[in-house]
């Protein structure tokens, strides 16, 4: 694997430390999400976490494509790329006011991050150049859909976020991604990062849970069990399914490479980050409340966070032709009937019983 020479044309095969950097940034706003998710009081306000999730991904997504094929060397692509860093930021500090009548900070800041991802997208050396301008328009939509949303009043502001979703869907149906051009190593690498960033946050999660409570054994098995499905979501994506899907990607070409790349690393991804966000949600108010029975609402967190991200892993492979997705899919449906056993066994036997069903369901994928 080496650097290539974007401005030349050859593809950029290596992901940067400023790529690192940014992705960590990004993963501020996961973070703050799934806050958000293990507050949810109501149907309304778990949909609307899950479309502010769907939108900020969205442009997450974008500057994936956008560094696979210009390169961050240049001082002046750096400094926008630190402009855009500093808009996620701003995001990410204004998520926790979504539900309410929260202004038009985060629309703004939501505008700046599309038209410095078009700014720079105007570089590349071949076809994306061209390809970003019929983008454009439509993450245009959503920014100021975003910027709406701040000045609706908290029953209906959900309302905006649907219609941001909507451009997504309609770029995805009108084959927007075919011009486009990526370099297969570096967007697969790119999106596994953000993934073992995502997971690690789960489990700082889990930590923070713990923070300031004595500790004794159904603290510290929490705590364990809590790490042990970190590993083994880490262990269902890292252990085989990175490797096919990059050379998948790399077999793939032009359209279909593209194609392949929006169902696969932006839909199943974003049901898989989903999925992680809200089971850290789960397990972190699991573990501090440790004392405490269960409520419905943290054991539905536990299982269908873990449950979502199956579906996504299962789309995922589907979409990339990796492997197959029916133990996925079935433990999926297992997980999710987990949930009334948190609420009548507490949440240890809920975990243990999550925990066992993921490995068993790795150890059927190895056979």
């Amino acid at each position: 694997m080496h650097d290539g020479d974007s401005e030349n044309g050859t593809p950029v095969e290596r992901v940067s430390t400023l790529e690192l950097f940014f992705d960590l940034v990004f993963v501020f706003a996961i973070t703050q999400l799934s806050h958000v998710f293990g507050h949810a009081h109501s149907v309304v306000d778990f949909l609307r976490a899950f479309l502010v999730l769907a939108v900020v991904w969205w442009m997450y997504a974008g500057y994936a494509w956008l560094t696979s094929n210009v390169r961050t060397d240049r001082l002046a692509y750096r400094l926008l790329l630190l402009c855009a860093m500093a808009a996620f930021l701003v995001i990410a500090l204004r998520i926790p006011s979504i539900a309410t009548r929260h202004g038009p900070t985060l629309g703004l800041a939501y505008l700046v991050v599309v038209l410095v991802h078009t700014a720079l997208f105007l570089h590349a050396p071949n076809s994306s150049a061209r390809a970003i301008l019929g983008l454009l328009p439509f993450n245009l939509v959503i920014g100021a859909l975003v910027l709406v949303s701040g000045s609706v009043s908290e029953a209906w502001n959900w309302v905006p976020w649907a219609a941001a979703a909507l451009p997504i869907v309609a770029t995805t149906v009108a084959r927007r991604e075919r011009d486009f051009q990526l370099s297969p190593t570096h967007f697969v690498e790119r999106h596994g990062l953000v993934v073992l960033i995502a997971i690690g946050e789960s489990v700082v999660a889990t930590g923070a849970g713990a923070a300031e409570l004595p500790v004794g054994i159904p603290l510290l098995t929490a705590v364990v069990l809590g790490l042990a499905l970190a590993a083994a979501l880490w262990w269902s994506y890292f252990d085989r399914d990175a490797a096919r899907a990059e050379r998948a990607m790399v077999d793939a070409s032009g359209p279909e490479r593209t194609r392949v790349a929006l169902y696969g690393y932006y839909h199943a991804h974003l049901l898989m980050i989903a999925g992680i966000v809200i089971a850290a949600a789960g397990v972190h108010e699991a573990v501090a409340e440790i004392d405490h029975a269960a409520t419905a609402a943290m054991a539905a967190l536990v299982s269908g966070g873990v449950a979502l991200y199956l579906i996504g892993g299962a789309l995922f492979r589907r979409v990339l032709g990796i492997g197959t997705a029916r133990a996925r899919l079935v433990t999926a449906a297992v997980v999710a009937g987990m949930a009334p056993i948190g609420v009548l066994l507490g949440s240890l036997v809920q975990l243990t019983l999550v925990v066992v069903a993921v490995v068993v369901m790795l150890l059927m994928e190895r056979r």
